[in-house]
């Protein structure tokens, strides 16, 4: 769980669910940021939180969805293996144990102000797991993709309990419908 920051890089591209064209920005800036970052690397994606908490579920439901499927990537994270605060260094450790110089894409729920709920971003560099929750984890990722699942700033864990369910799936098939086609076009 990351919290929303306020600054903007020129780089991130921000998309709300409800756009109708939410889906093909994704899928195009995907590739986008793929071009320009993505070296001849083991790609690794990592779908960080918990299935314990709606709010939080969000990598694990991309994970989920993208496992079995995603040809052309080493999906770490879903609902039977989540990837959150209690193994992340584990798992950090075993991919650079595992992969020579792995390119990273980390996906996690955020939280952030009440008009940007909905919002799925994708930037450049690391992400910083647990921030929403001031919790100290390592940062994750040659790029990062999150969604503000609901807003921060107030009792978190209580905030991400009652997250509504219907936000966090309308993100995942956006994401992980994005990220899969996005690879296929990638990859050719």
């Amino acid at each position: 769980m990351q919290l929303e920051q306020t600054c903007f890089n020129y780089k991130d591209l921000r998309v709300h669910i409800d756009s109708p064209s939410a889906y093909k920005l994704f899928c195009n800036y995907f590739i986008e940021m793929l071009t320009d970052t993505y070296t001849q690397a083991p790609l690794i994606i990592i779908c960080i939180g918990t299935d314990r908490s709606t709010g939080d579920a969000l990598g694990p439901l991309v994970g989920e969805k993208l496992h079995k499927v995603c040809r052309h990537a080493k999906v770490l994270g879903n609902l039977q293996e989540p990837v959150h605060a209690c193994n992340l260094e584990k798992v950090l450790g075993e991919v650079k144990s595992t992969y020579e110089n792995p390119f990273i894409i980390a996906i996690d729920a955020s939280l952030g102000r009440s008009e940007n709920v909905g919002t799925i971003k994708i930037s450049p560099g690391a992400l910083k797991p647990g921030a929403g929750v001031n919790k100290n984890l390592p940062s994750v990722g040659d790029f990062h993709i999150t969604g503000v699942v609901n807003v921060g700033g107030f009792m978190e864990y209580v905030v991400l309990q009652n997250t509504r369910l219907y936000t966090v799936m309308k993100m995942v098939d956006i994401i992980s419908l994005g990220i899969m086609r996005g690879l296929e076009r990638f990859f050719g």
